[in-house]
Order: structure tokens, then C-alpha cells, then sequence
């Protein structure tokens, strides 16, 4: 009897265990969380961009820095993620 139970426990458990890991989405869960992603991204995408700069040898520093910064801006207002942007005003004609 004792071995019956411990089985059907341990049956319980695996099972909650391949439920639990089902439920568990695998992107981000909420928005702030994906703005965070977004914002790492445009990061990324900023660095790498400069990295690219600086290999090519022909700007500046000053010119490098400005690269990144564009990325990151237009990273910025690309448009990403739309949900927490201002709604456009309706002008009553």
C-alpha cells in the first residue's frame, strides 16, 4: 500500500511539473518587459553599428560617437512599441 502511494505521488508530481512547464511562456510577459528588450536591442544595434565605424578608419572618434547616437535615436523613435505612445490628437474641423 505504501508503495502504491508513493507512486501515484511521484506520478503527481512529474505531472505538475510537465504542466507548470507548458504554462511558462517563453518570450517576455509583460510590456515593460519587452520594452526592456527593445531597449537592449536598440543598444545592441547602436554598439555594433559603432564597432563597424570604428574598423573602417575613415572617421573620427567624433564621427563614430555620432553613428551610435543615431542608431540609439532612431532605436528611439522608430516606433517600437506603441502601447504606452500618446494618442494623435483629432482636430474638430
Amino acid at each position: 500500500m505504501q508503495r502504491r502511494m508513493s507512486f501515484w505521488r511521484g506520478a503527481g508530481v512529474l505531472a505538475a511539473v510537465v504542466v507548470l512547464a507548458a504554462i511558462a511562456p517563453g518570450s517576455a510577459q509583460t510590456q515593460g518587459m519587452e520594452r526592456r528588450k527593445e531597449r537592449r536591442d536598440d543598444r545592441a544595434a547602436a554598439r555594433a553599428a559603432k564597432q563597424a565605424c570604428k574598423a573602417g578608419d575613415e572617421k573620427s572618434r567624433a564621427e563614430c560617437r555620432q553613428v551610435k547616437r543615431e542608431a540609439k535615436q532612431a532605436g528611439r523613435n522608430d516606433g517600437g512599441s506603441k502601447v504606452n505612445a500618446a494618442p494623435a490628437p483629432h482636430l474638430a474641423e
